[in-house]
C-alpha cells in the first residue's frame, strides 16, 4: 500500500524570509514537516533584543519543532535528527551542511538554488546574474552531494529578468517560482517518478560563478561601460548598493540609467543641473543617478537630494 503525504517525514532548513515561501508551499501542500532547522536567535536592532529568524518565526506560528544547533556537527544534533526518522531533508537558504547531516535520510537531501544550474554556483547567484546582464535566470532543484551545488538536478524553471529589474524584484518572484517548483520536485521524489540528471549533462556553455559579495564588488569602477555600470546597480539594489564618492562622502546608487553619448570629461566627474539631474562620466556616455543615499543621509530620489545638497564651488 503505498504512503499518504501526512506519513512522509520531512525536516526543512533554512533561515531568511526567501525560505519561509518555500517552507509555506511545503505545509500548505499537504506534506508533514516534523521539524524545521534555523540559525540560533540574534541580537539585532538598537536595543540588541534576541531576534528569531523569519522561518522560525514561521515555524513556531505553525506548532512545527525548531532546532537551533550553534554547530551542525555537534553529536547531540545528529541523534536529534536521527530520531525523527525523515524520509527527506529539504535546504533553501542555509549553512552548508556536514556530510552526516545531508546524506542521513533515506532519501537523502534537496535544495534550492537561485539559478539554472550548473550555471551561477555559489553564494549571490541572483546578485551575479543580474551585474553580468543576463536576461534570464531560474530555479533548480538538486540532490546535495559533497561540493557545493554540484548535486544531480531534479527540476529547473526558467524566469526573464527585465531591463528594470534590480534583485529585490527577481529575488521575490523567485522566491515564490522557487517554492513551486521545490514542491513538485518533493511531489516527484515521493511518487517515483523524477529521475535526477547529473549536471554536466544539463550546460555545455561556459559556467559563471556566483561568490559571495564583497565590499569591493559594492565599488564602482567609472573606466566601465555605463550599463555594465547601471548592471552592477540593479544586481546590489537594496542591499548592499553599488557605491562611489561625491566630494569626499560615500554615495549608495539604488537606481541609474545608462546615457551613451560623446563627452570628454574623466571617468568618475560629476554633474549637475542643481534641480533634478546627477550624472557621472564613463568612457562611452554618463550613469544618470535616479535614487541615491548619501553617507549620513536617508535613501531618496535624485531630486529631493539635490534640493538639499549644496554644490562646491569650482
Amino acid at each position: 500500500m503505498k504512503p499518504e503525504k501526512k506519513d512522509f517525514r520531512i525536516i526543512f532548513l533554512g533561515t531568511p524570509d526567501f525560505a519561509v515561501a518555500s517552507l509555506d508551499a511545503i505545509v500548505q501542500d499537504g506534506w508533514n514537516v516534523v521539524a524545521v532547522v534555523t540559525t540560533p536567535d540574534k541580537p539585532a536592532g538598537r536595543g540588541m533584543k534576541l531576534t528569531q529568524s523569519a522561518v522560525k518565526q514561521y515555524a513556531v506560528e505553525k506548532g512545527i519543532a525548531v532546532l537551533q544547533p550553534e554547530k551542525l556537527k555537534d553529536p547531540d544534533f545528529h541523534e536529534t535528527l536521527r530520531s525523527l526518522q525523515a524520509d527527506l531533508q529539504v535546504v533553501v537558504a542555509f549553512r552548508m551542511l556536514p556530510e552526516r547531516v545531508w546524506n542521513m535520510p533515506p532519501l537523502g537531501t534537496i535544495n534550492l538554488h537561485g539559478s539554472l544550474l550548473p550555471q551561477y554556483r555559489g553564494a549571490a547567484p541572483i546578485n551575479w546574474a543580474i551585474i553580468n546582464g543576463e536576461k534570464e535566470t531560474g530555479v533548480t532543484t538538486f540532490r546535495l552531494k559533497q561540493e557545493i551545488d554540484t548535486g544531480d538536478i531534479l527540476l529547473r524553471r526558467t524566469m526573464q529578468i527585465g531591463p528594470e529589474d534590480d534583485f529585490r524584484t527577481v529575488h521575490d518572484r523567485m522566491r515564490e517560482i522557487g517554492a513551486q517548483v521545490l514542491v513538485e520536485s518533493i511531489q516527484g521524489l515521493f511518487d517515483g517518478t523524477l529521475k535526477p540528471i547529473p549536471q554536466d549533462m544539463a550546460d555545455t556553455g561556459n559556467l559563471k560563478p556566483a561568490p559571495k559579495i564583497f565590499a569591493d564588488h559594492c565599488r564602482i569602477h567609472w573606466n566601465k561601460p555605463a550599463a555594465s555600470i547601471h548592471n552592477q546597480v540593479r544586481g546590489l539594489s537594496p542591499v548592499p548598493g553599488a557605491f562611489t564618492t561625491l566630494h569626499g562622502k560615500t554615495l549608495k546608487i539604488y537606481r541609474s540609467r545608462p546615457i551613451l553619448e560623446t563627452q570628454i570629461n574623466p571617468p568618475g566627474t560629476p554633474f549637475t543641473d542643481g534641480t533634478k539631474t546627477l550624472r557621472f562620466a564613463t568612457p562611452d556616455g554618463w550613469l544618470e543617478v535616479t535614487e541615491l543615499q548619501l553617507e549620513g543621509k536617508k535613501r531618496m530620489t535624485t531630486m529631493d537630494f539635490l534640493r538639499g545638497y549644496r554644490w562646491p564651488q569650482a
